[in-house]
């Protein structure tokens, strides 16, 4: 079947990325140490709000939930400009671990679309398929879940 692998992969991303975060103590989530440009909890939502967005730019009739924490996670915000409604860690956690079945249902069958408009990462990478979107996904939740791992080993002195 196409594609069983890609949800594979994005199903094994988030159970690292889930085991990176299970291991952060819930102090730490707000700490922003030097060298550090965000802190667990904006990583843990930009990993979540980062899939919504490109789930619906594979599937364009996908539905993003938590829209309104988008402001919060999106590249180029931070931290330090917060004001308000900032989901708890238990907010993040439940969404992050209930996201991947509800994406992977709505990418299944539809890995091989073409985009209606192709997806660019930089003047080098352009991707052209839903499936191309998901796979960039998961490397790109990878990253993130790298970043908490060090943030985890830096908070935790």
């Amino acid at each position: 079947m196409i594609g069983i692998e890609t949800l594979k992969q994005l199903n094994m991303a988030r159970i690292y990325t889930l085991g990176r975060l299970k291991k952060s103590i819930e102090e730490a989530w707000d700490i922003q140490p030097s060298g550090f440009n965000n802190t667990i909890r904006w990583n843990a939502g930009h990993i979540l709000v980062s899939m919504e967005m490109l789930a619906q730019k594979a599937v364009g009739d996908y539905v993003p939930v938590h829209s309104e924490w988008f402001p919060f996670f999106v590249t180029g915000s931070s931290p330090g400009g917060w004001g308000e409604n900032v989901p708890a860690n238990e907010e993040l956690l439940a969404a992050l671990k209930e996201q991947p079945a509800r994406v992977m249902a709505a990418l299944e069958g539809n890995l091989s679309n073409v985009l209606a408009e192709p997806m660019a990462i930089g003047p080098m990478h352009t991707m052209e398929t839903a499936e191309a979107v998901v796979q960039f996904a998961v490397w790109h939740e990878g990253i993130h879940a790298g970043i908490i791992h060090g943030l985890n080993s830096v908070t935790a002195e």
